[in-house]
């Protein structure tokens, strides 16, 4: 994927993409690939020998919640592939992200690139980014106020019901991309009909082996598990990178809107590279969307850069700790759905 973040000479943008190109954040880390690629596919031949092994026992559950972070792993793995972070160029960049979204996690890849860079282009601008339009969740009070049915008990309670509905976001999202391939919303995707086939072969040979090793029930049982971890997994990744943040009315040079729209998440003393890891970079969610091609191992350097210029030319640069950030996210959510209340 690649955003236009051309701006004129002189710009405030401009000033700090000099000084960001100056201090080689922008090169590329292709060892740092190889290693990250090597590291989840010994993952998965490991979770997969451990599930065959395993056979008919408890202990299958736990390889669930493994199978959960490990797609989650891949579905990050999948952004930077999508951002070029990995490949300079489109072809690879097109099949090696099929092979980890479409084949590995069961979801479209050219339906989330298209949803995606229109979230990065206006992010948090209703209207515009995709990520805060309307459905079981609502953002403003002026969408909860025009909810309906069922969608407007939920957004009543949007606050509890927070947590308990982030089991089902992988399951939603794999069902969006999948009416995105059948034509729904006008996404613009190529070579749908490889797209399906993919998700069809990702599928049924996620079925197959289910109950094929697993009796029925059990089965059900590592399903449920898998599907509903790897969704709040997600939804901790992705939620509190903005949501709760700024959503903007008016219109904004490209740095403000990127920076005032997006939250850090911060770890304590020794927990910081952990939190990078686990969230894939995305805790440095503002470095990645004023750069958003910059390899991720060299976002945790530009964060001081970034930081120090926002400072520098009186920009609020926002960055909490990741409790922190999903209680400002619950707020949001309480507030947007007052007018129900």
């Amino acid at each position: 994927m690649t955003i236009d973040t051309a701006t004129r000479a002189g710009s405030d943008f401009s000033v700090l993409s000099r000084r960001i190109a100056a201090a080689g954040l922008l090169e590329r880390k292709p060892a740092y690939y190889v290693g990250r690629f090597a590291l989840v596919g010994a993952a998965a031949a490991a979770t997969v020998t451990a599930f065959v092994l395993l056979g008919s026992s408890p202990w299958q559950l736990l390889v669930a919640l493994v199978a959960a972070a490990l797609y989650g792993q891949v579905a990050l793995l999948a952004h930077d592939v999508a951002h070029r972070q990995v490949f300079r160029t489109r072809a690879p960049s097109a099949v090696v992200g099929r092979l980890l979204g479409n084949l590995g996690i069961g979801m479209s890849y050219g339906w989330w690139m298209d949803k995606h860079t229109r979230h990065h282009a206006n992010p948090n601008h209703e209207g515009l980014d995709p990520d805060v339009e309307p459905g079981a969740l609502a953002f403003t009070q002026e969408q909860t106020s025009r909810s309906t049915g069922a969608f407007r008990f939920i957004q009543r309670h949007q606050r509890v019901l927070f947590f308990p509905l982030l089991t089902l976001a992988g399951i939603d999202l794999r069902r969006a991309s999948l009416q995105g391939l059948l034509g729904a919303g006008g996404a613009r995707i190529e070579r749908r009909g490889l797209e399906l086939a993919l998700i069809a072969a990702h599928v049924v040979g996620y079925l197959a082996a289910l109950f094929l090793v697993l009796p029925p029930a059990l089965a059900v049982a590592f399903f449920l598990v898998h599907q509903c971890a790897f969704g709040v997994y997600l939804g901790s990744i992705f939620a509190p990178n903005h949501k709760g943040m700024e959503m903007p009315q008016e219109k904004l040079d490209f740095l403000r809107k990127q920076v005032v729209t997006s939250r850090n998440v911060h770890g304590g003393p020794g927990t910081d590279r952990v939190l990078h890891v686990a969230m894939g970079g995305l805790n440095h969610q503002i470095e990645h969307h004023l750069f958003p091609s910059m390899p991720t191992p060299n976002l945790r350097a530009a964060r001081v850069v970034v930081r120090d210029y926002c400072a520098e030319i009186g920009v609020p640069y926002h960055s909490t700790g990741l409790v922190a950030s999903w209680r400002e996210t619950l707020r949001h959510l309480d507030h947007a759905s007052e007018p129900l209340r």
